[in-house]
């Protein structure tokens, strides 16, 4: 797919990406207030959304990445989920919240989430930008969503396209331009 001949469908503006980490910040905070909490981002695509939802927290958070791999360069998970840089720190006295850009087949999540668990924290939880439900591959439902979308190729905001336009400030939708 040549992108840049695309339709660049806008599907969730700057605007909306903005109010919802006020909400989520907001929610966050106060399930974690005076809890020792941990965010995981996943990279690489999550830093974006990471780095501004951490910001939106009005409580005190220790932050670390962890890096998989799972898609390469495609536009879907190749199903096979790998660990490339872990959390090395004791996760014992935290509660873990996993930080990521989408959950679709939700394969990373869970493989992520199952493997935090085995370093003995309080609790271990999720939020992810975009949460695709329909391309659900095993049972996880995330326990914060910024936005439930379609089942559609995304890009921007930290979701990239051979490496690409994770830079652009807004999730959009690649779509044919005789659509």
């Amino acid at each position: 797919m040549d992108i840049d001949k695309k339709v660049w469908e806008v599907l969730c503006s700057e605007e909306d990406i903005s109010n919802r980490l006020k909400e989520l910040g907001q929610e966050i905070s106060d399930v974690y207030r005076d809890k020792k909490l941990y965010v995981v981002s996943l990279l690489r695509g999550s830093f974006v959304f990471t780095a501004d939802l951490v910001r939106k927290l009005d409580i005190p958070v220790k932050i670390d990445f962890m890096t998989t791999s799972s898609y390469g360069h495609g536009t879907e998970s190749s199903g096979s989920v790998k660990i490339v840089n872990d959390i090395k720190e004791n996760l014992e006295d935290y509660h873990i919240l996993v930080v990521d850009d989408i959950t679709d087949s939700g394969l990373t999540m869970k493989y992520v989430i199952e493997h935090l668990k085995t370093k003995n924290p309080v609790s271990v939880k999720c939020c992810v930008l975009l949460d695709k439900p329909e391309r659900r591959k095993v049972e996880i439902e995330p326990d914060y969503v910024g936005f439930t979308i379609p089942d559609k190729f995304v890009v921007g905001y930290g979701l990239n396209y051979g490496d690409y336009y994770r830079n652009i400030p807004y999730v959009f939708v690649v779509t044919d331009k005789d659509r």
